[in-house]
């Protein structure tokens, strides 16, 4: 079993920008994906970016060339770098990790959540 913890988040104006991180504990060892996700009260979780234990990774088009993706695995932690954050950014940010290499980021895929942190942008 792997447990994720996030941090980062908070609150920040139009343009602003914020890391979050996902650190793993557990069972970390073997091939595994990490992905980061968020949801808006009342929508289903959507994905923005996922990595994986090799360093491949993917965005979904609404991440990119805003939000990046990046992992030291000395540290079991995975970041996301979220630049030029827009008040439509206002969300719950979850980390998840699926227990295999994937690039997919359909939250069914993933087994193991964090709690989330929360991300608000203001105008």
């Amino acid at each position: 079993q792997i447990q994720l913890v996030e941090s980062g988040g908070g609150s920040v104006q139009a343009g602003g920008s914020l890391k979050l991180s996902c650190e793993a504990s557990g069972n970390t060892y073997g091939s595994y994906s990490t992905g980061w996700f968020r949801q808006f009260p009342g929508k289903e979780r959507e994905g923005l970016a996922v990595i994986d234990s090799y360093g491949l990774l993917r965005y979904a088009e609404i991440a990119k060339g805003r939000f990046t993706i990046s992992q030291d695995k000395a540290k079991d932690t995975v970041y996301l770098q979220m630049d030029g954050l827009k008040p439509e950014d206002t969300a719950m940010y979850y980390c998840a990790v699926a227990p295999y290499r994937t690039t997919t980021l359909a939250p069914t895929t993933y087994t193991a959540w964090g709690q989330g942190t929360q991300v608000t942008v203001s105008s």
